[in-house]
């Protein structure tokens, strides 16, 4: 008897359909956002070293944040080998107070201290954003004028030229000693809730790492392979050096939103564009399968239909990706877009598309949060500023998820892979 109501159960697992995620109240969701400094988009606005107008933009920021609904700020604090932060490894950053690079702030000031203090006053979390191989953006003249003190000036042996540009090689010891021990002396000077990483890893697959392959790369015969290895290395090492810091410390990354595409892995999602796996080298399911990350946030910087890259089929992707582990995921948005298109035929046009986007991570439930890219493409826009602070201060009831028909809604589509390729071009001079 026993059998055969055991037997039927296990039928009924097998013929009903599975549930449904839970919808996540709006009020307990991640609702970030990103504050760039690099090339001074949100702060500051002008490279100073007066306190007095630091201060002040920080007070800006941090309120508008507050009054929008962000429950979460992510400031990036290493934007290229340097700091916005009083730090006894990486010189004073010429975004934070202008060059020549280790100018510090009058009076003392520490910009990192005084935006802690001021998001936890206002019930925010702040979360330090760093780059951790990227040395310059602006070529051999920022090289040259690097602070005779840059760990990369001390030792030019740890750096690889790229397209004009310098970065620390990823297969070293020493490079990534570098990169924790940065990242660890953030966290035990500051009262920061995180430590988060964005998508830059390997800056290309034509990186000139040859000689580093050639002595280090025993043992494999795929240079991706090793690259891939090297990255894992690093995010291993940060994780055990931080929650053995602060264990209560969230530590996360956002990788471009495609971890490959599936004509060329099976592993991967139906898209076509920028593979962040094969690309910069980057296997966010590597760190999620291995629970090496708190959470992860891919990029997801197409809209919904896209023919590159649906949204929604991203969404999903990622989603199995961290079922059944620990690892949180929210969606990395595109704000900037919206904000910087003036074109009304485009999908990106006004406020729309985010709308359809946070929508359906309310109502589907497969995502714990989203992360907005950027700052100014937010506040500087009151069609993505009213969207916002409706959506996470005065959202009306979630509605129920949708029935999955396997159809994505009918709305307009990006004109093609040329303006993916654009938009990425945009942000990647502006990340």
């Amino acid at each position: 008897m026993h059998k055969r109501i055991l037997a039927a159960l296990l039928l009924l697992t097998i013929l009903i359909p599975a549930a449904a995620a839970a919808p996540i109240p709006v009020e307990t969701q991640m609702r970030g956002v990103w504050v760039s400094s690099v090339y001074n988009l949100d702060y500051p606005s002008t490279a100073t070293a007066n306190a007095a107008t630091l201060m002040a933009e920080a007070d800006a920021i941090l309120d508008n944040c507050a009054s929008l609904g962000f429950n979460t700020v992510f400031l990036q604090v290493r934007p290229s080998s340097d700091a916005l932060y009083r730090s006894e490894i990486f010189p004073w950053s010429r975004y934070l107070t202008g060059a020549p690079q280790g100018i510090e702030p009058s009076n003392g000031f520490d910009p990192l201290a005084y935006w802690v203090s001021g998001a936890h006053a206002r019930g925010l979390e702040l979360h330090a954003w760093i780059n951790p191989y990227r040395i310059t953006r602006d070529g051999e003249r920022e090289w040259e004028a690097l602070n005779a003190e840059n760990p990369a000036k001390k030792h030019p042996e740890w750096v690889i030229e790229y397209n004009d540009n310098y970065y620390y090689d990823p297969a070293l010891d020493d490079v990534r000693s570098l990169v924790v021990d940065g990242a660890v002396e953030i966290v035990e000077s500051y009262d920061v809730d995180g430590i988060h990483l964005d998508d830059y890893f390997y800056p290309g697959a034509d990186f000139d790492d040859s000689a580093s392959f050639a002595r280090y790369g025993a043992g494999y015969a795929d240079i991706a392979d090793w690259r891939r290895n090297n990255v894992n290395l690093l995010v291993a090492e940060l994780d055990e050096a931080l929650h053995r810091a602060d264990p209560d410390l969230s530590f996360g990354i956002s990788p471009s939103g495609i971890w490959d595409n599936a004509p060329a892995n099976p592993r991967g999602s139906k898209t076509n564009g920028y593979s962040a796996y094969s690309q910069s080298f980057a296997d966010g399911l590597f760190w999620i399968q291995n629970g090496i990350v708190d959470y992860i946030c891919p990029q997801i910087y197409w809209n919904i239909g896209s023919e590159a890259a649906d949204f929604a089929t991203l969404l999903d992707w990622w989603s199995e990706a961290v079922r059944g582990t620990d690892v949180k995921l929210y969606i990395g948005m595109a704000a900037y877009r919206s904000a910087e298109t003036d074109d009304q035929t485009s999908v990106w046009y006004g406020a729309d598309e985010l709308a359809r986007q946070l929508d359906r991570i309310d109502s589907t439930g497969k995502a714990a949060g989203s992360v907005q890219f950027r700052y100014g493409s937010v506040a500087d826009s009151a069609a993505l500023s009213a969207l916002v602070r409706e959506h996470f201060s005065g959202a009306p009831e979630t509605p129920a998820p949708p029935a999955d028909t396997g159809e994505q809604p009918e709305v307009a589509t990006d004109p093609g892979g040329l303006f993916d390729i654009f938009s990425l071009f945009l942000y990647s001079i502006t990340h």
